[in-house]
Formats: C-alpha cells, structure tokens, sequence
C-alpha cells in the first residue's frame, strides 16, 4: 500500500467514523458542531483524494466523488451559510446522511474488492451477495436519514449541545 493510499484510507475511516457519530446525533436532535465540522472536511477530503490516483477512463467512482462532492458543497451550504434555518434544516439532514451513505457504499465496494473471502463471493461486484449487502445498507441509510429529518428539530435554549 503506497503512503498516498493510506492517507487516503485513513481520512476516510475517520469520515465514516465521525459520520456515524453526527448521524446519532441528528438522530437525538443534537447538533454535535465539532463533530459534523470533522465529518464534513474528512468526507470532502476523501472524495478529493480519491480523484488523485492514477486513471485512464472514468470509472464508478469517479461518478461517486463527484455527487459526493456537489453532495458536500448543499450541505456545506445548509449548515454554515442558511444555518439550518427553515428548509436547509432538512436539506443538511439529507445531504448529510447521503454523504455518509456514499462512504459507507465505496467502503463495501472497497471491502469487496480487497478481503479474500468477499471476493470470492462476488469477484464482479454484479453477484447476488454484493447486490444484497449494498441493498440492506441502502434501506437502511433510507429509513435512518428519514428519521433524522423527523427527529432533527431546532432546540431553544440548547447550545451548549452544539459543541459537543
């Protein structure tokens, strides 16, 4: 593994990690400002480097990167330019959630590709336990980012939650 690819790696387990922990906070209503601020820059960071290895043709995860990163730019936007206020709440939620989705989506590829026993299962990414496992975690990533737009609200009175 070349230092640029584990760079790479390690930036994004930390965007997954750090992901997860603003995904349970919109999940309780809190809005974790450290937190989501680590999870923005790593996720955009990752997306970026991973333009950075060598290609001859555009491929999927080019095309990931890419809405990833229009992804990051609404919920930059929702966050710290329109400050969650009104609609751009909701919008921070989704887009949110859809970037952590797109981690987690190159994360299984990845997990695929790179551990034996996985491979073998799906050495073209195209069998059913591939296909099943990316669904499960679709349906999932659908039915959490549902609920942190319901549970999600604007709290008075609590800011000293927003730095945690």
């Amino acid at each position: 593994m070349t230092t640029y690819t584990l760079i790479h790696v390690v930036i994004s387990l930390i965007a997954i990690a750090a992901g997860f922990v603003v995904l349970a906070g919109l999940l309780k209503s809190r809005r974790l400002d450290t937190w989501t601020a680590l999870f923005l820059v790593t996720t955009t960071a990752t997306s970026l480097t991973g333009f950075g290895f060598p290609f001859v043709r555009l491929l999927p995860s080019h095309i990931v990167g890419a809405i990833s990163l229009v992804v990051l730019a609404v919920a930059v936007l929702a966050r710290y330019s329109y400050h969650m206020a009104g609609g751009w709440r909701a919008a921070y939620v989704v887009t949110a959630v859809s970037a952590l989705y797109f981690n987690v989506f190159v994360l299984i590829v990845q997990t695929f590709q790179k551990v034996p026993a996985l491979a073998a299962l799906a050495p073209t990414q195209s069998e059913p336990p591939f296909a099943i496992t990316q669904l499960i975690v679709l349906l999932a990533f659908l039915a959490l980012g549902y609920l942190a737009v319901v549970r999600f609200r604007e709290k008075t009175g609590a800011v000293a939650q927003q730095f945690l």
